[in-house]
């Protein structure tokens, strides 16, 4: 089935009206990308890998496509199994049209246009020329990993990194000099530190402690050893952290306390909830603190529901498309942990996501509560995440922040993509926001200066994030 009449990705994609048309046009469109949440491999920037096919680059990895494919009952072997990677792609394509009403059909359409030139919609009947066109285009040289990227006009991109990483590939980059253009910078992310309840959780004490050449025999070694992990991980450029948690772990707490935790740990010996509360708040609070030392932004995920699915955890492992909305409550835990880092002025630059939308203005409050005279928009409620990456998903937290706090001071879009073809999603936010924008000036709910709310979108697209963050 061929499209009819205009392309179903067009110039106007997602733009109802004339206003938004112009914000769009005129300011948003060509702005580069400041990715500063992203899961992509800096392996494959560093190496430049190219993809011999389709499936490579889309399919492996992407479980939002993953849970799409289930829910219609694909076998699990054309989903993360043994399936070609040509098979598991003409699934997919049969998947597609199913998925209308779903982000994924736009996403999708949005890529094969933006990469590859495709105006026809992908579907059953389609999938074998498409599977051939856009493979024979993943030959170009443009179509290398870092070709892919500078064709996406991103100039910044922040990994996710685990404290104990080498960050070789990231060094590799940094030495370069030349063609590539777009800064790759490493984010620390210490989940795996906070989990002390885990089965690994000693097994990944012994492989920070040789990271950091710092014997832990202590909590206090063990802080020893972060800090000199963040050390490392700021002369590599980092200027943020990220973290994945249900809810902030909070709680008046002393070192003492936090340290009596991890020795019953490191003696194996069971903790209880509480302890683990302890010793996850303190640390928390002394991440915080160690993160205002370096000027770096943290980033606070809440929310997330992982690994539900005990029995496909068992098979496939994290990260394959079996996490859900959470609903434990955060108000009080959230506020408390930033007051306990403001009371000393030690409170970084923070932003803050929630997978579940019924948070959103109960952040939204929390940080007017900690903004700081000489940081504009120093606490951010951050973008749509996750399930909320969407069309509706993107207005309600841009209207949730606009109602409650500055629209204006807003960093902006992310990928938190694992796929280089994921930049489009930074089209997508832009679209999403003049349309929103635009509608304000056509109902009369915005004045229609083009100059001054131009201007708004240009900073909320990149210029806010590059002021904000201060890459070197």
């Amino acid at each position: 089935m061929l499209t009819t009449g205009k392309a179903f990705i067009h110039d106007d994609f997602l733009l109802t009206n004339a206003p938004a048309k112009r914000l769009y046009h005129e300011f948003a469109k060509d702005k580069p990308i400041l990715d500063y949440h992203c899961h992509v491999s800096p392996h494959e920037i560093a190496d430049d890998r190219r993809y011999n096919n389709i499936s490579e680059v889309w399919l492996h990895g992407d479980h939002y496509k993953w849970r799409a494919m289930r829910a219609l009952g694909i076998d699990e072997d054309y989903v993360t199994g043994n399936k070609s990677d040509k098979d598991k792609f003409l699934k997919w394509a049969e998947a597609v049209p199913h998925t209308m009403g779903n982000p994924l059909y736009h996403w999708t359409h949005l890529e094969l246009k933006r990469y590859f030139g495709v105006d026809e919609l992908l579907n059953q009947d389609s999938a074998e020329r498409i599977w051939t066109e856009v493979n024979e285009r993943l030959q170009d040289k443009e179509m290398s990993t870092r070709g892919i990227i500078e064709q996406s006009n991103v100039h910044v991109i922040c990994t996710t990194d685990d404290p104990i990483d080498s960050l070789e590939s990231h060094k590799k980059l940094a030495a370069e000099s030349g063609n590539f253009k777009t800064k790759v910078y490493p984010a620390f992310r210490p989940d795996k530190v906070l989990a002390i309840t885990t089965e690994p959780f000693l097994s990944y004490i012994k492989k920070l402690s040789e990271a950091s050449q710092v014997e832990i025999t202590s909590y206090q070694q063990l802080l020893k050893a972060l800090e000199e992990r963040a050390d490392f991980f700021h002369a590599a450029g980092c200027r943020l952290s990220d973290h994945g948690i249900d809810t902030v772990p909070y709680k008046q707490v002393t070192e003492s306390e936090a340290a009596n935790v991890f020795e019953k740990a490191l003696n194996g010996s069971n903790i209880t909830a509480d302890e683990e509360l302890s010793y996850q708040a303190y640390t928390m609070q002394f991440l915080g603190r160690l993160y205002h030392k370096h000027g770096w932004t943290m980033q606070l995920h809440l929310g997330a529901a992982r690994n539900n699915n005990s029995r496909m955890f068992k098979q496939l492992g994290a990260d394959t498309g079996f996490d859900s909305m959470g609903d434990a409550p955060i108000a009080e835990s959230l506020n408390g942990f930033l007051n306990e880092l403001e009371k000393t002025n030690e409170l970084p630059k923070s932003i803050i996501y929630t997978v579940n939308p019924i948070y959103n203005e109960v952040i939204a409050t929390a940080i007017g509560n900690f903004q700081s005279s000489g940081t504009k928009g120093k606490i951010q409620f951050g973008s749509g995440w996750w399930f909320n990456d969407q069309k509706d998903g993107m207005i309600k937290q841009l209207k949730d922040l606009s109602n409650i706090g500055l629209l204006s001071t807003f960093v902006g879009m992310l990928t938190d993509s694992r796929s280089f073809l994921s930049y489009t999603r930074h089209e997508y936010f832009r679209r999403v926001l003049c349309d929103l924008v635009g509608g304000w000036i056509e109902a009369g709910e915005a004045p229609e200066d083009y100059e001054w709310i131009g201007q708004m979108i240009e900073n909320i697209c990149y210029h806010n994030a590059e002021q904000y963050f201060e890459f070197a």
